[in-house]
């Protein structure tokens, strides 16, 4: 499996699905808070609120949990919120992108250092690595919304780049459609006119090449993502490793 930013659904620990589901709802709402204080409460005329309400919908996140986190962002909630992103390398020399939303720049550098550092990384400067990556649109639908060809004629009318349909993909059933950072809310648009609303869309950074990590090498790797999505200041993070399923298997067992 190829590393990316939906670590959510590489379920390689029992036990991890409910704790994950929390801090989904809780990062969610704070996204959802921020983006209602900086642009408004109506998501019509709000693009990034109507994406993070998109999103939480996804996950199935109740209504009522939705608009309490609107009403947070208009009572001032998120306004000293800072976007940070980190960088750095993990174990195997993969490349690793940490993309924050904190409220205290000095707390966060220090956690996500130490994650690094206790895991067999190193967090570097900004830019050390994201180089090695593409900023993309990246727009997620269930395989209810069609078959493959489907999907992938409804994406090229729609103005996007590709439809993965990786291992991944299909074992999770689902669409995953990738088009320029700059068209994604216009891409978005267009899909959900023919397909429906999907379950997300976000900005990603997608590696131009990925690193081959073998067994030894990949526990430790699954520690230094487990320990950066379990820190509260954490949106999401991205790597470029490649992981043997027999090996991902092993490791979940």
């Amino acid at each position: 499996m190829a590393g990316h930013s939906k670590f959510a659904n590489i379920q390689h620990r029992k036990g991890r699905q409910d704790k994950l589901r929390s801090k989904q709802f809780a990062k969610l709402s704070k996204e959802i808070a921020v983006a209602s204080k900086l642009g408004g409460p109506d998501p019509d005329g709000n693009p990034r609120l109507r994406l993070a309400i998109a999103n939480a919908r996804g996950l199935s996140m109740p209504k009522d949990n939705i608009q309490r986190a609107v009403s947070k962002g208009q009572a001032g909630d998120g306004e000293d919120y800072f976007e940070i992103r980190y960088e750095g390398y993990g174990p195997g020399g993969v490349a690793v992108i940490v993309e924050a939303l904190t409220d205290n720049k000095n707390r966060s550098a220090s956690n996500i250092r130490a994650a690094f550092t206790k895991n067999g990384g190193q967090m570097g400067e900004t830019g050390s690595v994201g180089f090695m990556f593409d900023r993309v649109g990246e727009i997620i639908y269930p395989a209810s919304a069609g078959d493959e060809d489907t999907v992938m004629e409804a994406a090229i009318e729609a103005g996007a780049d590709d439809v993965t349909s990786d291992a991944a993909d299909v074992e999770e059933g689902k669409h995953t459609i990738i088009c320029n950072f700059e068209d994604m809310n216009d891409v978005a648009t267009n899909l959900e006119a023919a397909l429906g609303e999907p379950e997300s869309v976000n900005p990603s950074w997608k590696p131009q090449n990925t690193v081959p990590v073998d067994e030894d090498k990949a526990s430790t790797l699954m520690k230094l993502i487990d320990a950066l999505e379990d820190d509260d200041d954490v949106q999401k993070v991205y790597s470029n490793f490649d992981i043997d399923d027999e090996v991902l298997a092993k490791l979940s067992s």
